[in-house]
């Protein structure tokens, strides 16, 4: 297969989508030729239009809700359901018809990712979509989008990378892959969000980001999108002479986004109503909130309106003409934004957490406090030893420092077009470094908001080839298995584990590591289940260190893995020793491989979910 021509990013975000892209042969050293692909879809019924964005929407229509032709595209005559601007609007109003937060959906293990389970409350009658079909879904439209504007050069032969949240495990980055490689994403690659901005950022400095940065700096990227917010922290080091961007630390995955904004700013608009004598249905309230998303982004973007109206349309044929109408103010948005999400907090602050109902509705696990400034505390508590082992970061830390003291801040999500919001971070971050003798962080700017995450993918996928700057980094994460010990049986305990570590911290993509010299007992032929664990601040930890105890916030335990390795011929239930290789593959996710120690064909772990199966 030869060299593709174009390296594509793909930003499957929560709320939008964009797609941006590198001529390579136009492209020489850091002058990557980035531009962005204009994304064909359905603006309004028959109406067919190119935007920078393709919102992450999609609507179910009713079988006689659109005449023929309306929902024709350039490559499709027609369609059971509409992805995109029209999806959005039309979902407005008919709420329950459509998908949306599919990503989030995607990413959680509380619910089987692969069943049909999207919309939540559709009606029976309405065929439901699983959240990795959602996803599918998207990406085959910008497929369709790019193979319609560039049919000399058809997607699947080109160099694709799609991003992902930093905090991903490596379940829901498994599940990424698996729906990008059935779009047509022959040559795949997953980078994380936080990590694509910063490409962008570079890509777009033209080469003056060394003017910007130095050695001994530390970047905290902050990414607030639709659906997560992401902190990742990155060192800038000296070596030979050059300057290189390592990134040492990322956050936890944490449900607090727009999702939550816009239920918030929904809420606000609805006790206004009531308090005018008017009240809203849940039905109206979920109508509502798709109108506050659209209300929240025209404000965001447009910094000359200053009032955007709302309407919430009745149910049944009966009220036609009875919508309700009302608005939402600039100094609104900025009030529920800024104090619900962005309150003033101390750096010793950690995320507020409350008794849970025995009893809740099947929903996204969201974040139980909706500060991010008290989230952002407790991430930079727990990395204040991040750049203790870096070459060059001697001294940089005051002595004592409760928190990693980061010197520059890079922006990145829509909402940040607030300047009042990005100016709350800001604020709060140099309180606290003021307090223990640290200087203001710089903000870095030039930080495409919209489209950064696109555009860094595409600028990575070219960075891979050996042309431009490229971050260091690796695995997010320490990986590790449970090992069971052999004890004789204790009434009402279950046997001891112990942690085996089979990747460390920072394990770069595409590389092997072979666990030192031991055997292990590996069941065979009936149902077992793996236990895996997460560490995102044991950064000593080598392949092989085990670990027999350890705090909750020193490992997170992951999903777990039920099957049964096949037999091969032996009995089953039998134990077979074997010794252990671990792998991390060009898409991020784990490996575990167990060979026998006679040398005969081993078995393959794949950290995937797969209806609970390996």
């Amino acid at each position: 297969m030869s060299d593709p021509r174009y390296t594509i990013g793909i930003d499957l975000g929560t709320t939008h989508c964009a797609l941006s892209f590198v001529d390579v042969a136009a492209s020489d050293g850091e002058n990557a030729e980035l531009q962005r692909l204009p994304v064909t879809q359905l603006a309004g019924p028959g109406s067919v239009e190119a935007r920078d964005l393709l919102p992450s929407f999609l609507y179910l229509p009713h079988g006689d809700e659109f005449p023929a032709g309306d929902l024709a595209l350039p490559w499709q005559a027609d369609s059971d359901a509409v992805i995109g601007e029209l999806a959005r609007t039309r979902g407005a109003q008919t709420p329950i018809r459509l998908v949306s937060s599919a990503k989030s959906w995607l990413c959680h293990p509380g619910v089987d990712r692969r069943a049909g389970i999207l919309p939540v409350d559709a009606p029976e009658e309405l065929a439901r979509l699983s959240p990795l079909e959602a996803s599918l879904r998207y990406l085959g439209h910008l497929r369709s989008a790019w193979d319609h504007a560039h049919p000399e050069a058809p997607f699947a032969e080109q160099e694709i990378t799609v991003t992902i949240p930093a905090s991903f495990d490596p379940a829901a980055r498994e599940l990424t892959a698996e729906a990008a490689a059935a779009a047509g994403c022959e040559r795949l690659t997953l980078l994380e969000e936080p990590q694509a901005a910063l490409y962008s950022w570079i890509q777009r400095s033209g080469g003056s980001w060394r003017k910007q940065v130095a050695p001994g700096d530390v970047i905290l990227v902050v990414d607030v999108g639709g659906g997560t917010s992401d902190f990742s922290l990155i060192a800038v080091i000296e070596r030979e002479g050059n300057l290189e961007l390592t990134r040492i630390a990322v956050g936890k995955h944490i449900l607090l986004g727009g999702d939550n904004m816009d239920l918030a700013l929904a809420y606000a608009v609805a006790r206004k109503l009531a308090d005018q004598g008017t009240r809203l249905d849940p039905w109206q309230i979920r109508a509502l909130t798709h109108a506050c998303r659209e209300a929240k982004e025209t404000l965001l973007s447009d910094p000359s309106q200053d009032v955007v109206p709302l309407v919430v349309p009745s149910r049944g044929s009966r009220l036609v003409g009875g919508s309700v109408r009302s608005e939402i103010t600039r100094d609104e948005l900025n009030a529920i934004l800024l104090e619900g999400f962005f309150p003033d907090a101390a750096a010793s602050d950690q995320p507020i957490n409350r008794a849970r109902g025995g009893l809740t509705q099947v929903g996204l696990p969201y974040a139980q406090d909706a500060a991010v400034t008290r989230h952002l505390a407790a991430f930079l508590a727990s990395q204040a030893e991040a750049t203790a082992a870096l070459d060059g970061f001697e001294g940089r830390q005051p002595a004592g420092a409760s928190f990693l003291h980061p010197t520059a801040v890079l922006f990145n999500g829509g909402v940040f077009k607030s300047a009042e919001l990005a100016g709350r971070v800001t604020t709060t971050l140099d309180r606290w470094l003021a307090a223990e003798g640290g200087k203001p962080v710089r903000v870095l700017e030039g930080a495409d908001l919209d489209l950064a995450v696109a555009r860094g993918a595409a600028y990575y996928g070219y960075v891979r080839r050996g042309r431009g700057v490229r971050i260091r980094g690796g695995t997010a994460s320490a990986f590790y298995v449970a090992v069971e010990s052999a004890l004789p049986a204790v009434p009402g305990m279950e046997p001891p584990v112990e942690a085996l570590c089979v990747a460390p911290f920072g394990m770069e993509e595409g590389t092997e590591a072979a666990l030192p010299p031991r055997d292990f007992g590996l069941v065979v032929g009936e149902p077992v289940h793996f236990r895996f664990f997460g560490s995102t601040v044991r950064r000593q930890d080598q392949v092989g260190t085990t670990l027999d105890f350890w705090t909750p916030d020193e490992l997170q335990e992951l999903e777990e893995i039920r099957l049964t390795l096949p037999a091969d011929g032996r009995v089953a239930g039998e134990m077979v020793r074997v010794r252990l290789q671990a792998r991390v593959t060009e898409t991020g996710t784990l490996e575990l491989e167990a060979r026998p120690s006679g040398g005969e064909a081993g078995w393959k772990i794949e950290y995937d979910v797969r209806g609970g199966q390996a």
